[in-house]
């Protein structure tokens, strides 16, 4: 039970408490699909996440098992290479970006005074993605069928000539089903942070930890999609045959490269950053002082974000890059150096200006910094080139990367697991069974990695399932094995810790850590509306500089106290000065995120058995559901039973031209926009690389069709700004009839399109640059259809009453994404018709 059942609350406060229950309540049962509040939300993502990391480690003790001793036959070569290839995957994609991301759900709103986050139907859309796909992808361990290429799946050996079987489909459908929970989150993070603090936070005043997740955030929006449409491509590849990565068709298999470290390298720091996050949370409290340097860490974090985007080629100095490359690719390598040094010092100044405090987060804190230090040595060696050649591929960067990611990652996560678990669970944690757990796992990985070095070093690649005992590799890599098994029963003892703590834990004070950041203000457990009034925050440290606040907020003294309108509701602020703009009313409990990812689970699994036309009648059943989802907003009465707000409050955002809608969709274009570069990417690679590329000598494309189509678009963006223009003036005259008209150029911008497509005569399974140019006209058809078809609902829901001159929010909405393929099909014309035809040859 939540602890703000003080006795020394009035009637009319408690009335109030009441009321946010009744309206913020999880149902029970079967209705439990239905929940999407962020709390919720955020813990079925950790302890999801959780899952999947017991087993991944239990993939990783039978890899060492294996390879204990020298010619072991405890393993097979392809049972040996299955159990590898999804060791990593599931520790990269199953593991450690879902439950990073489910602790940024879960703690992001009651850190920056928000009582969820901006999109919560979105947040358990991606909750349900993550599960499903998760359970499709681990399915093929248990059918004996699992991916054996790697959990990077290099081609060729990843294509159909060399992995015949469905294995690499199984990872190729599995983990984008996934990367579709990662960007779902990606977005409303993004959002949320920008959108909803509470009043007076302004960005310069909102905790550390909400830069580094609004960071990770924003990376993953950008560094996820080149993954998406590389596996996207290769399994067209292996279902159709078009030769993406196939040289004799004109493909490269290097494109392949490209593309996964486009996502791959982003993503180690995507992964660092939120561990990072916590360092920078838990220090000065346990330090008992702010943080020195706020800005420098700010800047810090951002030079790192960018510069990450620069390093992927450093994954690929052995696949024969031009020196030039080399060069530039190496010093953007030992630059990240700078940026993580900076956190590092900062770090190091807190507690030593300060006065630490040794708890048992602070334990793991320390072993964090003894390891990722180290990571971070080793990996300014393998910026060095001829270093690199010498140990790529071996245990050398195999035992680099553990301790990057482990030290950066899972040290700190198990440290904010004991820092807030006084929070989720009401009760403090076990000291002493916790410092078991933290030295067996410490001196078990240093154990099992350290010794790693060296076997990489005498030349151990990292796919050699079995040796022979004269290289001399068998005791260390008995050491590996056993210092292995010493981490998994840290593990274990961790494991039993938490579930013993919920039983047996006592009782934990309202602010147990003496913090300073909001999250400790709230009742512990958190109830579903986490703040029953929002306050007022310019500072860095509320409950520092004001420690009443928990006993305020919970007596209603602050902003957003009232329920009878029945809305879920919560502040929404100016991205950059934190000032009241609107009431953002949030959606309640749905069935239509279970019932569309469960679609989408049904598209996976039919693609997965061939079964294309039954695949394509789900993606229609999977459209459906989410245009259903889709009405049920802004003005519609389940989204707004009520419109009125209290005298001196701002507007409900439906209400407004400017809401968090239409920051939603930017960035979500900011992935739709990292696709298409990256498939532009791909087609100039092609062209200017690939040794049997070849474009025709006239183009196939009609000139006409594809001047109209892209004409039909130019007017219909126009003609859509028009109307938004005059409902900012209060005029929605004919808006439903505008709207219509704007649906019927879409629809002729398809048709064209469409005619376009079927007039050029493709031969996408024999010519990669077939393949490449109806890829790209298929995207930009998809969006012709979805702005057509949006234009459309609006024009319905103008209809209804839904959208108009006092709602005027969705046509803005829309119009963002009509912009959005006006640039995309211009400069997608320019690529695949102009620059072609005047550089030589058609397209």
């Amino acid at each position: 039970m939540s602890d703000n059942k003080d006795a020394t609350l009035t009637p009319e406060v408690r009335r109030l408490h009441e009321g946010m229950a009744r309206v913020w309540a999880n149902p029970p049962g079967l209705g439990a699909l239905t929940v999407v509040n962020h709390t919720s939300v955020g813990l079925r993502f950790m302890v999801t996440g959780a899952i999947f990391f017991l087993i991944g480690g239990l993939l990783a003790m039978l890899i060492r098992t294996q390879l204990a001793f020298p010619d072991n036959d405890f393993m097979s070569h392809e049972t040996y290479n299955q159990v590898f290839s999804m060791h990593g995957t599931v520790m990269m994609f199953l593991f450690a970006i879902p439950i990073l991301e489910g602790v940024a759900i879960y703690m992001i709103p009651k850190m920056i005074g928000a009582r969820d986050l901006v999109c919560p139907r979105l947040s358990a859309f991606g909750y349900f993605c993550y599960l499903f796909g998760g359970i499709i992808l681990t399915s093929s361990l248990v059918l004996e069928i699992a991916p054996s290429s790697g959990w990077f799946m290099y081609t060729p050996l990843s294509s159909g000539d060399y992995s015949p079987g469905r294995g690499s489909d199984f990872w190729l459908l599995g983990i984008t089903f996934v990367e579709i929970s990662a960007l779902s989150a990606g977005v409303e993070l993004v959002v949320s942070i920008l959108r909803t603090r509470t009043e007076g936070m302004a960005l310069h005043k909102m905790p550390l930890f909400a830069w580094y997740i609004l960071a990770m955030a924003l990376m993953i929006v950008v560094g996820f999609p080149p993954l998406i449409l590389g596996s996207i491509l290769l399994e067209l590849e292996r279902a159709t045959g078009m030769p993406f990565f196939d040289v004799t068709g004109g493909g490269d298999p290097v494109l392949w490269a490209h593309l996964f470290w486009l996502f791959g390298h982003p993503e180690v720091y995507i992964i660092f950053l939120p561990g990072a996050g916590i360092v920078s949370t838990l220090i000065p409290v346990f330090a008992r002082r702010p943080i020195v340097g706020y800005g420098w860490v700010v800047a810090a974090i951002a030079i790192m974000g960018f510069v990450s985007f620069g390093l992927w080629v450093h994954h690929m100095f052995t696949l024969g890059i031009p020196q030039l490359a080399l060069a530039f690719f190496s010093a953007a390598s030992m630059l990240v150096a700078i940026p993580t040094g900076i956190q590092i010092f900062v770090w190091l100044a807190t507690l030593w200006l300060g006065r630490p405090v040794m708890s048992l987060p602070m334990l793991w804190i320390i072993g964090f910094l003894v390891i990722f230090v180290l990571g971070g040595l080793t990996g300014v060696m393998l910026a060095l080139v001829p270093f690199n050649w010498q140990v790529h591929d071996t245990h050398f960067v195999v035992a680099h990367m553990h301790y990057v990611l482990v030290g950066g990652m899972l040290f700190p996560l198990i440290a904010g697991l004991y820092y807030w678990l006084p929070l989720v669970s009401g009760r403090m944690p076990s000291e002493r069974l916790g410092k078991w757990s933290f030295w067996l796992i410490f001196l078990g990985f240093n154990v099992t990695f350290l010794v790693m070095h060296w076997t990489g070093l005498l030349g151990m690649r990292r796919r050699v399932f079995t040796y022979d005992s004269a290289m001399g590799w068998d005791i260390y890599n008995l050491i590996s094995s056993v210092g292995g098994f010493m981490m998994s029963a840290g593990v274990a003892l961790l494991i039993l810790d938490v579930a013993l703590h919920f039983r047996f834990g006592r009782k934990a004070p309202q602010n147990p850590w003496n913090a300073d950041t909001l999250e400790w203000a709230m009742p512990k457990p958190p109830t579903p509306y986490n703040f029953v009034s929002l306050p007022r925050l310019e500072t860095r440290h509320p409950l520092w500089d004001h420690p009443e606040l928990p006993r305020t907020i919970t007596e209603g003294r602050h902003g957003l106290n009232t329920i009878d309108h029945g809305r879920r509701e919560t502040w929404g602020s100016d991205a950059l000065t934190g000032k009241l703009r609107e009431v953002v009313h949030l959606p309640t409990n749905s069935w239509w995120p279970f019932f569309a990812a469960l679609a989408l689970a049904a598209v996976c699994i039919l693609l997965l058995v061939r079964l294309y036309p039954l695949a394509g009648v789900a993606s229609l059943v999977a459209i459906v559901f989410l245009l259903r989802w889709s009405w049920e907003n802004g003005a519609h009465p389940s989204a707004a039973p009520d419109a009125t707000v209290a005298p001196g409050q701002p507007p409900l955002h439906s209400r407004t031209m400017n809401g968090p809608g239409v920051w939603t969709m930017s960035v979500s274009h900011l992935a739709n926009g990292s696709l298409y570069l990256s498939l532009l990417f791909g087609w100039f690679y092609l062209w200017t690389v690939a040794p049997e590329w070849q474009m025709p000598e006239t183009s196939p494309l009609s000139l006409p069709l594809l001047a109209g189509a892209g004409l039909a678009l130019t007017l219909g963006t126009a003609w859509l700004a028009k109307l938004v223009r005059r409902l900012r003036r209060g005029n929605d005259s004919a808006l439903g009839g505008g709207m219509h008209l704007a649906a019927g150029l879409g629809a002729l911008q398809s048709v064209l399109l469409a005619l376009a497509i079927w007039q050029a005569r493709l031969a996408p399974t024999e010519s990669a640059h077939d393949a490449t140019l109806l890829v790209a006209l298929v995207y930009v058809l998809i969006h012709a259809l979805l702005g057509g078809l949006l234009c459309l609902l609006q024009g319905l829901r103008v209809g209804y009453g839904f959208v108009g001159a006092e709602a005027p929010l969705e046509p803005v909405v829309v119009l963002r994404l009509w912009y959005y393929n006006l640039v995309v099909y211009w400069t997608l014309f320019v690529a695949i018709w102009v620059m072609p035809t005047v550089l030589g040859g058609g397209a």
